[in-house]
């Protein structure tokens, strides 16, 4: 059996990437991340001052709030606020800056019948858009340059088209939201690119340096069995992909100083929504930069 998508792509193609490093004011760094039409803004402050109540005396305080395109938060943004916390918090040398606060805010740039960026209560962030947001998310980080990390997470769905077991099964790379019905299993992963990790035999492509799966949430679709096989070939697919985000996120660094001062009205999409909950005092500059 064949499966054609319906844009045309390769089973290895994913959309169209596009970063931009914007310039929202009262935030340290900000960044778009695109894949095709699904779209993630976010924006980092810090280190700041940290409210008493919150101090850490050994690291710095990390918050992470992510927000939907329409409605209030929800449980869904609540989810995924804690799973961002859960994969930057080892990947941040927030060590580096003791009883300080960094911020991270996110929001959806897009609707989608799946959920997610509209806000469905239940209904959870498809893997593409949570891949947008984490790779929005390492570039608004690049962009920041004041908190250190050990290296940048890359991440990329992938999606199974067929029925499990089945030997006519294929695996794609970030499947749209009109793919998402069709899949028999999903999900995202984030790989972590690192000169500190240790080298592998096997060069991925773009001459990348060493990289590590950190996290993933891939999972069988409708109630259907998981193949616990198809949990290795996803991953294997999913770290070719990344690699080439890897490239593109290298690729964009060019493109850094080329700031937008906001986001398009047209898009829906307030200033004010990017803003952090705090105040940001601190204009002062670091050194440090993120080595990619």
């Amino acid at each position: 059996m064949t499966f054609n998508r319906n844009d045309g792509r390769s089973e290895s193609d994913f959309r169209k990437v596009v970063i931009t490093y914007e310039g929202l004011d009262r935030v340290d760094g900000s960044a778009r991340f695109t894949f095709g039409t699904t779209e993630c803004i976010v924006s980092v402050s810090g280190p700041v001052e940290v409210r008493p109540a919150s101090e850490n005396p050994s690291q710095a305080t990390l918050e992470v709030f992510i927000r939907p395109l329409a409605s209030l938060p929800g449980t869904d943004s609540k989810s995924i606020s804690n799973t961002l916390k859960a994969i930057f918090t080892p990947v941040l040398l927030l060590s580096r800056h003791p009883r300080t606060l960094v911020q991270i805010v996110g929001q959806a740039l897009c609707g989608t019948e799946t959920g997610g960026g509209t806000g469905s209560v239940g209904r959870g962030w498809s893997a593409s858009l949570t891949a947008t947001l984490i790779n929005a998310t390492t570039a608004a980080l690049i962009n920041t340059g004041s908190i250190p990390m050990k290296g940048i997470v890359c991440a990329v769905a992938v999606g199974v088209l067929g029925e499990p077991f089945s030997d006519d099964r294929i695996f794609v790379v970030d499947p749209s939201e009109t793919e998402v019905p069709s899949l028999s299993a999903s999900g995202c992963f984030a790989f972590l690119y690192s000169s500190t990790l240790q080298s592998s035999e096997e060069k991925s492509q773009n001459a990348s340096p060493p990289f590590s799966l950190i996290w993933t949430n891939f999972s069988s679709s409708h109630g259907m069995p998981f193949n616990e096989a198809d949990l290795s070939l996803a991953a294997d697919v999913a770290s070719n992909a990344a690699s080439r985000i890897w490239a593109e996120m290298k690729q964009s660094i060019i493109n850094i100083d080329k700031m937008v001062v906001s986001i398009p009205r047209s898009r829906g999409v307030k200033q004010a929504a990017i803003k952090t909950e705090e105040s940001t005092a601190d204009e002062s500059s670091d050194d440090e930069k993120v080595e990619i």
